[in-house]
């Protein structure tokens, strides 16, 4: 497969991914540009054990996880948080996120430990079955299914402890 047909087939959707471990958009497209660059030159080493999106899903994810633990991100996190408190501002990221009731509910999502966060997108927004998922994530259905169990509870109480309501507050200024 040339790169640029790979890029076309996969590119938005691990972006999407990789946004949803990482909460930066330069982040993301540095995580899927060197997942790609990867897989392209590494296409003789697929194995065929799974899908190749698959195997796409499970190298971005297993990138972002190594950004998350990277000091760069580390340090910039620190940074942005000093700089916030000095400013007593939101972060662009934050006021986008507050637009609308479905922007709401991202907000609530991408707050969620990442154990849960990353199986309700896969599940719900990548559209992957519970088997998909537990292979993806080299664990068992009843893991995925106990994740998401609590993947949900927790976003119940999120939503209706107010955190809802005080965000359709906040955008409409009432």
């Amino acid at each position: 497969m040339q790169l640029e047909q790979l890029i076309r087939a996969h590119g938005e959707e691990l972006l999407r991914l990789a946004y949803t471990y990482v909460k930066n958009n330069e982040a993301a497209e540095d995580i899927v540009q060197d997942v790609l660059l990867k897989a392209f030159e590494q296409q003789g080493q697929f194995r065929g054990e799974a899908s190749y999106r698959t195997y796409l899903y499970r190298m971005t994810i297993n990138r972002s996880y190594d950004y998350l633990r990277s000091w760069s991100h580390k340090n910039t996190i620190f940074t942005e948080k000093i700089q916030q408190f000095f400013k007593g501002t939101k972060s662009a990221e934050q006021e986008v996120l507050v637009l609308t009731e479905n922007r709401a509910l991202g907000k609530a999502v991408l707050n969620l430990p990442i154990k849960y966060r990353e199986i309700i997108i896969l599940y719900y927004y990548k559209e992957l079955k519970i088997d998909e998922i537990a292979e993806m994530l080299s664990c068992s259905d009843n893991t995925v299914k106990t994740r998401l169990r609590r993947g949900r509870e927790k976003l119940k109480q999120t939503l209706e402890g107010g955190a809802w309501d005080d965000e359709i507050s906040n955008e409409t200024g009432h």
